[in-house]
């Protein structure tokens, strides 16, 4: 009889999260398709992605031989309402069977309205800075639950809104491109927490017993030399970046000084049921005066872990603790919290398995110290294509060949399974997997 000193409940949540741009292949009306297009996307174009939307089955096929019992994916608003007011009936009959797919193989599915991509006429308005955003995404979130409403209940409106906002309007790495423009940020940030308030609403009219949160980026920020300069921008990315959102869902305004710059967003303090969590990496932060250093003052040191090296920049450093910092900055809001998404590049899985146990082992001491975590979506389930690294970064429990479409599992896809399997972690892994890898 195996020894599990690191044990989970029995109704715990084990999943994946995946995303439509980056699993379904062919969407080609988003802005997402038209900035790849533009050459801004340094490892290639997205292509056929993972081939989900021909045959997302073999992949949840995957998914039932790991032993999951829940699954995140999001719709492509540009299937769905390719042109304005002009909704798809296709799309929605191929997320129906792609929903009941997974529900055969005992999954609970939580589904995201919006991750990062939508409509090329909606980024024709100027997306979340256009006034009627929030009635456009209402409009929306209304049409996805009436079309697939008796197959989900989970609903999240909005992936790392605080990622859409600062890589689009401050880094330039996303679209609209844009480069430090932060007034544009924060008016985008009040848009989506208006739209996010708009699809609450809906959501819970239309159907009453929805469970609807949206999903954070939450990154762990440390001074990189102990002077007041250092911490005094660490603590101003922890409260825009970490802690923007849950200000706006607690019903506080943004610390100063920006809160002179943001919109008062009042309708949406308390509309969450849970909160996602994407946790992976630690960044250091050093104030950027006179010296060559990354965008804003961010770095990682090259002797702390971390996965494989981006185009230009490291991912950043793979943090177990990031989980026990995160569930902390979020428990005052009150509700269940889930890891959303968790895991690290890693193309030789030199890395990932220590990080999911380390993960998992700050997962259960919170959950055992009484905060409301339940449960732990692994990103990801295949190689994916990675937004502004293309194909360069892999995240996959199982290795893609994007041209062959061809799934190799790596080691750390049957670490998991046995994970899910005991409902816990076994004193051997733990003691394999103690030590941070060389």
């Amino acid at each position: 009889m195996q020894v599990i000193p690191v044990s989970f409940p029995k109704d715990f949540l084990w999943g994946v999260s995946t995303s439509s741009h980056q699993f379904e292949g062919g969407n080609t009306l988003n802005q997402w398709h038209d900035w790849e297009r533009s050459g801004h996307v340094r490892g290639g174009p997205s292509g056929a992605a993972c081939d989900w939307w021909t045959d997302a089955e073999r992949d949840l096929d995957l998914c039932a031989s790991l032993g999951l019992n829940a699954l995140r994916i999001s719709l492509e608003w540009s299937r769905m309402e390719p042109a304005f007011a002009h909704w798809s009936d296709t799309a929605v009959v191929r997320y129906r069977e792609l929903l009941r797919a997974a529900r055969s193989r005992g999954m609970r599915v939580f589904v995201t309205l919006h991750h990062f991509t939508h409509p090329r006429w909606f980024e024709a308005r100027g997306g979340f800075l256009d006034a009627q955003a929030p009635e456009l995404f209402r409009h929306y979130a209304k049409r996805a639950v009436r079309s697939l409403g008796d197959l989900v209940t989970d609903w999240v409106t909005f992936n790392e809104p605080n990622v859409y906002v600062a890589f689009g309007y401050v880094f330039a790495e996303f679209p609209p491109g844009r480069l430090n423009e932060l007034n544009a940020a924060l008016t985008a940030f009040g848009g989506i927490m208006r739209s996010h308030a708009a699809a609450y609403d809906v959501l819970h009219r239309e159907q009453p017993e929805a469970n609807v949160g949206m999903a954070l980026h939450y990154t762990a920020f440390e001074p990189a030399r102990d002077n007041p300069l250092d911490r005094q921008l660490v603590d101003a990315y922890d409260s825009l970046f970490n802690r923007g959102a849950l200000s706006y869902l607690m019903g506080e305004p943004l610390p100063l000084p920006f809160a002179m710059m943001a919109t008062s967003v009042p309708e949406v303090a308390g509309k969450a049921d849970f909160i996602g969590l994407n946790l992976y990496n630690r960044l250091h932060v050093r104030a950027p005066l006179g010296e060559k250093f990354g965008p804003g003052g961010l770095h990682v040191p090259p002797e702390v872990p971390q996965g494989d090296h981006g185009h230009i920049s490291p991912y950043g450093e793979a943090y177990p603790k990031v989980v026990t910092a995160a569930i902390k900055s979020w428990a005052p809001l009150g509700v269940p919290l889930y890891v959303t998404e968790n895991g690290v590049p890693d193309r030789d899985d030199r890395l990932r398995p220590w990080l999911m146990v380390q993960s998992l082992i700050e997962l259960r001491r919170m959950w055992q110290q009484g905060y409301d975590v339940r449960g732990y979506f692994h990103w990801s389930l295949v190689d994916n294509y990675e937004w502004s690294e293309g194909w360069r970064l892999r995240f996959g429990l199982y290795a893609l060949d994007e041209l062959t479409q061809q799934r190799t599992a790596r080691p750390s896809a049957e670490l998991y399974r046995q994970i899910i399997a005991d409902g816990g972690i076994r004193r051997e892994t733990v003691e394999k997997y103690e030590k941070e890898p060389e």
